[in-house]
C-alpha cells in the first residue's frame, strides 16, 4: 500500500511538473532552423508557441521576439514590424506591473514559473530592428522615431540597472538564507564552477555602442550631421580602440564647419554569427551554514554559452581598393553584462528555494509517521523535478555587429567577401549615401542582404 502511494505521488508529481519545465528543447529547434536560414520554418515554430497575444503569459514575450527576428530575415518587413510592436507592448506591460507573488513563486518553484519579462537589450534591440525595417520599406521618418526611442532606451540603462542592482541587494540581505547567499564558499564555489562570470564588463553606461553608431549613419545619410556628429563622439568613447569612427568623427566634425553634409558614402554593416544560450550547470553548495541537519544541497544555475562567429569579417572589393569590416558592438557582451548584473539574484532564489525544499524534507524524515514519510517522498520529487534553472534568452541575436566605410564606386559595384567564404555581388543604387546591411548567422548559411539608398536619385 504504502510503495502504491509513493509511485501514486511519483507519477502525478511528474505530470504536475512537466508544465512547468523551461523551454530549452524548444528554443533547440527554433535554433536549428534559424542556423540553417529556415527562417520560414523558425517563423512558424515561433508562432505555434505563443499563446496569448493580447496580455503576454510564461513565453509569450520569448518566441514574439524569435517569430519577429525570423520574419525579419524573411523580409516580411510588416508582419516583422507587427510582431516588434506586440513584443514592445508585452515589455511595457511588464515595466508597469510588478508582482512580489513572481518572487514567491520562484522560491516556491524555480525562475521558470516567472514569465519572460525580457531584458533591457530585449528593448533597445525591438526599437533597431524595427527602425531598419522601416529603412527597408523607405519609410525614413518612422525610421528616425524608432532610432531615437533606441537611444532613450539607452540613456535610461545605467539608471535603471543601478535601481535594479540595489533592490536586489537589499532583498539578499533581508533573505531568510543571506548567511548562505553571501557566504564566501557560495561565492568562492561559484567563482571555481562559473569564472567566466567575472568576465562580463559592461560598456560604459550600459550602453551598446553599435546601436549609437547606427543611428549616427542615420542622421548623417540624412544630412543631420549635428546629430551624427554627437552620436559618433560617444561612440568613440565607448570603442576607444577603433579609430576608424574616430576618423569618421572628425570628417564630420570637419563637414558642420565647413557647412557641407556627408555624401557619396556607402556604408556596410555586417550582422554577424549568433548570440549566446543559455545552459544549466548544477554547484553543491554548504547547508551547514544554516542548519547542521543538512550538509549539502544542489542548485541549478543559468550560464552563458557562446556560439560561434559566422565570419571574422568581410573584404569589400570597389574603387580598385579593399577594405574590411570591423567590430563596433559586441553583443556577446553587452548580454553578459546584464546577465551578470541579474546574476545574484537568480543566485539568491535558486538558494533559498532549494534551502527551503531540503529543509522540509528534512523535517518530514524526523516524523516517526506514514503520512510524514509521504510527504518526504512528495517534497523529494518535488525538489528534483524543480531544480531546474531558467535557460530563457532571444537567441536570434547576433554575435557581433561590425562596419565599413567608403565612397561609393563610380561603377555601383561592390564584391563582398566573407573572409574565406563565397563572394556576393552588390549592385548599389543611384543615389546621396546608401547602406548594405549584411546578416550570416553562421559559416555556410545563406547571406541576407539590404541595400538602402538615401538622399536623391539620380
Amino acid at each position: 500500500m504504502r510503495k502504491n502511494v509513493s509511485l501514486l505521488i511519483l507519477a502525478v508529481s511528474l505530470v504536475m511538473v512537466g508544465g512547468c519545465n523551461t523551454p530549452k528543447e524548444q528554443l533547440l529547434t527554433f535554433d536549428r532552423h534559424f542556423e540553417s536560414s529556415d527562417y520560414q520554418a523558425a517563423a512558424a515554430f515561433a508562432e505555434k508557441n505563443i499563446k496569448n497575444k493580447t496580455n503576454p503569459a510564461r513565453e509569450d514575450l520569448l518566441w514574439t521576439l524569435q517569430a519577429a527576428a525570423a520574419k525579419r530575415a524573411l523580409k516580411d518587413y510588416a508582419s516583422s514590424t507587427s510582431d516588434f510592436d506586440k513584443a514592445e507592448e508585452f515589455l511595457k506591460y511588464y515595466d508597469l506591473r510588478f508582482s512580489a507573488a513572481d518572487d514567491m513563486a520562484a522560491t516556491a518553484v524555480n525562475d521558470n514559473i516567472i514569465p519572460y519579462k525580457g531584458q533591457e537589450y530585449d528593448g533597445v534591440m525591438v526599437n533597431v530592428y524595427k527602425a531598419l525595417n522601416f529603412l527597408a520599406e523607405g519609410n525614413y521618418d518612422l525610421a528616425k522615431v524608432e532610432f531615437n526611442r533606441a537611444l532613450d532606451r539607452q540613456r535610461r540603462s545605467k539608471e535603471h540597472f543601478e535601481k535594479e542592482i540595489a533592490k536586489t541587494k537589499e532583498s539578499i540581505d533581508k533573505a531568510k538564507y543571506a548567511s548562505l547567499i553571501n557566504d564566501p564558499n557560495t561565492q568562492k564555489t561559484i567563482q571555481s564552477q562559473y569564472p567566466e562570470l567575472n568576465e562580463y564588463e559592461p560598456y560604459r553606461d550600459y550602453v551598446n555602442p553599435f546601436v549609437t553608431y547606427l543611428a549616427s549613419i542615420y542622421f548623417n545619410a540624412t544630412g543631420d550631421i549635428s546629430t551624427a556628429r554627437n552620436l559618433l563622439k560617444e561612440t568613440c568613447g565607448l570603442v576607444p580602440e577603433n579609430k576608424r569612427i574616430a576618423d569618421e568623427f572628425a570628417e564630420t566634425e570637419a563637414a558642420i564647419f565647413t557647412g557641407r553634409t556627408i555624401k557619396n558614402t556607402v556604408w556596410v554593416i555586417f550582422e554577424n554569427g549568433l548570440g549566446p544560450r543559455k545552459d544549466e550547470f548544477r554547484i553543491d553548495l554548504p547547508l551547514f551554514i544554516v542548519t547542521d541537519r543538512v550538509q549539502y544541497v544542489g542548485i541549478a544555475l543559468p550560464r552563458l554559452t557562446y556560439r560561434d562567429i559566422a565570419f571574422p569579417y568581410l573584404l569589400i572589393d570597389a574603387n580598385d581598393a579593399k577594405y574590411n569590416t570591423t567590430v563596433v558592438g559586441d553583443m556577446d557582451r553587452v548580454i553578459g553584462a546584464e546577465f551578470k548584473k541579474d546574476f545574484n539574484g537568480i543566485l539568491a532564489r535558486a538558494i533559498i528555494s532549494t534551502t527551503g525544499k531540503a529543509l522540509t524534507q528534512y523535517a518530514m524524515t524526523n516524523q516517526n509517521s506514514n503520512e510524514a514519510d509521504i510527504g518526504s517522498i512528495m517534497v523529494a520529487i518535488y525538489s528534483f523535478l524543480t531544480n531546474a534553472a531558467d535557460v530563457r534568452i532571444w537567441t536570434a541575436l547576433p554575435k557581433d555587429f561590425q562596419f565599413a566605410r567608403l565612397q561609393i564606386p563610380e561603377n555601383k559595384e561592390l564584391m563582398i567577401t566573407p573572409a574565406g567564404g563565397q563572394p556576393i555581388d552588390i549592385h548599389l543604387p543611384n543615389c546621396d549615401n546608401v547602406l548594405v546591411y549584411i546578416k550570416i548567422t553562421q559559416r555556410g548559411s545563406t547571406p541576407i542582404y539590404e541595400v538602402i539608398p538615401f538622399g536623391k536619385r539620380f
